[in-house]
């Protein structure tokens, strides 16, 4: 009788499981469905039917010309600023965070809990807060309205987030092989060479996945800081969607917004197990 209630139980689990996967799948379907039917199928069909003629005339107008305005010319080289902007930006940020996280946690200095609790604040402060500040930098630095900028942007408000991460990861890695790394002789980057990087895969993943996602979608700091030739996808996407042309073309921004998020969606698809994997590596000290 047991075993038929535990039956029962873990049967109505997956369908409760499968209805709420089904769900949240629904508007992926309908928008790839609607990228791939013309406009005469979508205004005359429901959003839930088959294409019944497919064709990716959309995808190519989104990406090359969909949009009319004067600055603006499809998504492809927007996509390419934000590659461009959002590659750079993750792997500094990472990288200065690692070396702040292993700073913070194995070579304590006086303030280091000031400083670490600063960057803990870093973490809350919202974005519309340093746009004037930042602003104001970026054009005494001659940084406003490019990619580098951009990338400066990111890596400053990132900073804060890595070296988090990286300093509560650091700290379940036992004090021993630091000392002994010491006793040996091993300076500060040998020890971070030598025992500090091999341990830190899981962290970097996490790292990674997190700059990637915060920098791609970015929409406030892309549109504030980026100039006409270095605006992001998500700007680009904005525009086209909002561009007046008298008929809305449904099929075009649902391609549009589906290219857009495409890079996020295959980071998560390829590394996603690392994220979860990397969450929860330094849960549980000893």
């Amino acid at each position: 009788m047991d075993a038929k209630k535990l039956t029962v139980g873990r049967a109505l689990i997956y369908i409760l499981l499968v209805f709420c996967a089904l769900y949240y799948l629904a508007p992926l379907y309908v928008m790839l469905s609607t990228s791939v039917k013309t406009l005469d199928e979508i205004r005359s069909g429901n959003l839930l039917s088959l294409p019944h003629s497919p064709t990716s005339a959309a995808w190519v107008k989104a990406w090359s010309s969909a949009c009319t305005g004067v600055d603006c010319n499809g998504l492809a080289p927007f996509f390419w600023n934000s590659l461009r902007m959002a590659i750079p930006a993750v792997l500094i940020s990472t990288l200065i965070g690692s070396l702040n996280g292993y700073v913070l946690a194995h070579w304590r200095f006086r303030g280091s809990e000031i400083v670490f609790t600063a960057l803990m604040v870093g973490c809350f402060i919202p974005f519309q807060v340093v746009i004037l500040p930042m602003a104001r930098l970026l054009g005494l630095a001659d940084l406003a309205n490019t990619t580098t900028g951009l990338v400066f942007v990111h890596v400053v408000y990132g900073i804060a987030f890595t070296t988090l991460f990286f300093r509560n990861y650091y700290v379940t890695v036992p004090e021993e092989l630091v000392k002994a790394a010491r006793i040996d002789g091993a300076g500060f980057f040998m020890t971070y060479r030598k025992i500090i990087f091999p341990l830190s895969l899981p962290i970097f993943m996490v790292c990674f996945i997190w700059q990637f996602t915060q920098i791609w979608n970015d929409f406030l700091f892309g549109v504030v800081f980026g100039g006409s030739d270095a605006k992001p996808v998500t700007v680009a996407l904005n525009n086209l969607v909002n561009t007046s042309t008298g008929v809305t073309e449904y099929n075009v921004n649902m391609a549009a917004a589906i290219i857009a998020a495409l890079p996020t969606l295959v980071v998560y698809l390829l590394a996603g197990k690392y994220f979860v994997r990397g969450l929860t590596a330094g849960a549980v000290k000893g």
